[in-house]
């Protein structure tokens, strides 16, 4: 930008003095390098977005979504906002944030990225008031779209690790639990499930945050057990459901359509119910009798051949299954299994986990059509 009393030098070697410009054209000038650096960062953003929704998703009507929202937003960054930009004099190149060199998972990095962009058009919304209103109006709107984007990218995310999932641990109260649940989530684990049946709603909180802060640096599903108001608390990825609990028409009003809701099933009664009530994934048993459900028998191997053959959803058989018996339960038609004693109680819970995972990997996954289904 020229300022008062500075002169120019044209190419025939005459200096001429360059009018200052009025206070009207500053703060015009101003505005229109806020408009340039803000419609870069909201197509950067969108970019990195689409990269991930294209090669990582493997999704066309996701990368086509980012890709026709850059393409709008590029009918806006005209020459003459291009022509404000003054990167050599902006004081913010220089500025960084310790949280900007790290990304702990591609779920953070999508996270940021989303941020970006919805702040960008934010700020495009605002003073695009000062340049064109219909500038104005085409952002709030691109502003949503990111927003109702985000929902389905992030909802879409939790359901590809779901499927990817073969181990789920149920916690049980430990005085280890936070050293437990890292050191499993060190050995590969992806799915966790936070149970606490005699705490009291404090401590339960303050565990949940915990729990939710380490699955989300060892990019794992954090589960809430029965509690839909702490999964909303603590921003967890869903929530798992008993037979006595709240429907799961309720819980999806209230959890929204992005989270993972769970029921426990003993039988193919239940399990069809939970499928027709819309559950993302159930349990299966117990496979075996345990001390976690007292007085109930065991569903046994029958019932998990049952849900090999006739459960269209993901599902993990759950009861009494240690290193011993996974292999019985394997053989009976489970790809996912879900364990609560055997990891919570170990000595080394990382290379337990990794004991399970070998065992479990060696099962063909289900074709991709079927994972995309959801």
């Amino acid at each position: 930008m020229k300022e008062a009393g500075c002169f120019d030098e044209s190419t025939n070697g005459v200096v001429v003095m360059v009018e200052p410009y009025s206070q009207k054209e500053q703060i015009q000038q101003v505005v229109h390098r806020i408009l340039d650096a803000n419609l870069d960062r909201a197509r950067e953003g969108l970019r990195i977005i689409e990269e991930w929704c294209r090669f990582g998703l493997n999704d066309a009507q996701l990368t086509l979504e980012c890709k026709h929202l850059r393409q709008e937003i590029a009918k806006w960054h005209t020459s003459e906002l291009r022509a404000a930009r003054d990167t050599p004099g902006d004081p913010g190149t220089e500025l960084t944030h310790p949280q900007e060199e790290k990304r702990a998972s591609i779920k953070s990095l999508l996270q940021a990225n989303f941020c970006r962009t919805e702040e960008a058009l934010r700020v495009l919304e605002e003073y695009g008031k000062l340049y064109h209103p219909n500038m104005s109006k085409a952002c709030k709107q691109m502003r949503y779209q990111v927003y109702a984007l985000e929902s389905s990218l992030m909802g879409y995310q939790r359901h590809q690790l779901l499927w990817r999932s073969r181990l789920y641990l149920v916690t049980s109260p430990s005085e280890t639990l936070l050293g437990t649940v890292e050191a499993a989530l060190k050995g590969g684990l992806t799915l966790l499930q936070y149970r606490d049946k005699t705490a009291d709603d404090s401590f339960r909180l303050e565990q949940a945050k915990k729990l939710r802060q380490l699955c989300h640096t060892y990019g794992a599903l954090f589960i809430i057990n029965d509690r839909v108001d702490l999964a909303l608390a603590v921003d967890a990825d869903g929530v798992h459901l008993g037979q006595q609990d709240m429907p799961i028409a309720m819980a999806r009003q209230l959890l929204g359509s992005q989270r993972l809701i769970g029921r426990s099933t003993t039988n193919p009664d239940e399990m069809q119910g939970a499928i027709a009530e819309g559950a993302d994934y159930i349990g299966v048993g117990p496979v075996y009798e345990t001390p976690t459900k007292v007085g109930k028998a065991a569903a046994g191997l029958e019932y998990v051949s049952y849900a090999a053959k006739n459960c269209s959803i993901p599902w993990f058989a759950i009861g009494g299954i240690d290193a011993n018996n996974i292999n019985d339960v394997i053989d009976a038609g489970a790809e996912r299994v879900a364990v609560v004693r055997s990891l919570m109680q170990a000595e080394q819970p990382t290379l337990v986990t990794q004991y399970f995972l070998s065992q479990l990997n060696r099962i063909k996954p289900q074709p991709l059509e079927i994972q995309n289904s959801k």
